[in-house]
């Protein structure tokens, strides 16, 4: 069984009389410590597909397993649990704690869970040494993503999400937040999957999804996968 599996899963979300299917039939896999792109359009899926593997959302039909579990067979106390322990979430816009340092803003984190890594261990990891005690509105936009990144990673999640994560930043600082997701995924043999509708991206992959109308209509691997500080776009 591969690490992260899909099988013919759907999600609808009815509305008064309306059924929208945000994902319809989507199957899928992706191995341990992968580094994945999840590429397509607005509205093709992606952030319903994100949102249900880390246990966000529950699907309608189909199955989803995580690590030889079928998350989609989980309670909603056995999703907290699975939320809090297994999975590290990135987001665009950052969402820190505005009145707590860089600092505390990891610590929070690493306090609801059982195998935490240290927090400023986890800071220093992603270049931020000398930002411990700075809060949110006196980091850049790319600092905040970095406290946001280890933030996700003080948790040892079993998979880290990422939906945008470059999204609210300009060029260079979001090369560099790519490269430092990259890293992570090779130095720690993390799992790291990003969302995104930029194309390009899928160049840095070792597994490339693409999404359209809900369905995954193409999966591919990359044997020769670029790095971060090469890309453009």
């Amino acid at each position: 069984m591969a690490f992260i599996e899909f099988r013919n899963v759907e999600k609808k979300y009815i509305m008064g009389e309306v059924t929208i299917n945000a994902v319809s039939e989507l199957s899928f896999e992706a191995e341990k410590g992968e580094f994945v792109v999840i590429v397509g359009p607005s509205g093709a899926g992606k952030t319903t597909l994100l949102n249900m593997l880390g246990g966000m959302d529950t699907c309608t039909s189909g199955e989803i397993y995580l690590d030889g579990q079928e998350i989609s067979a989980f309670t909603g106390k056995q999703l907290v649990n699975y939320r809090r322990h297994d999975v590290g979430f990135v987001f665009q816009f950052y969402n820190l704690v505005q009145n707590l340092t860089a600092l505390e803003n990891v610590e929070l984190a690493a306090q609801i869970c059982r195998d935490p890594l240290d927090a400023k261990k986890v800071l220093c990891d992603v270049g931020l040494s000398e930002r411990m005690n700075n809060f949110p509105a006196q980091l850049s936009g790319g600092e905040q993503q970095r406290v946001a990144i280890a933030r996700a990673l003080a948790k040892n999640p079993k998979l880290l999400l990422c939906d945008e994560p470059t999204g609210a930043l300009d060029y260079a600082t979001g090369k560099a937040i790519l490269g430092l997701l990259q890293d992570t995924c090779r130095e720690t043999g993390r799992t790291v999957i990003i969302i995104t509708h930029n194309q390009a991206f899928s160049a840095i992959a070792d597994r490339v999804i693409t999404i359209r109308n809900g369905r995954a209509t193409s999966v591919k691997t990359n044997p020769s996968p670029q790095s971060a500080d090469t890309l453009e776009w």
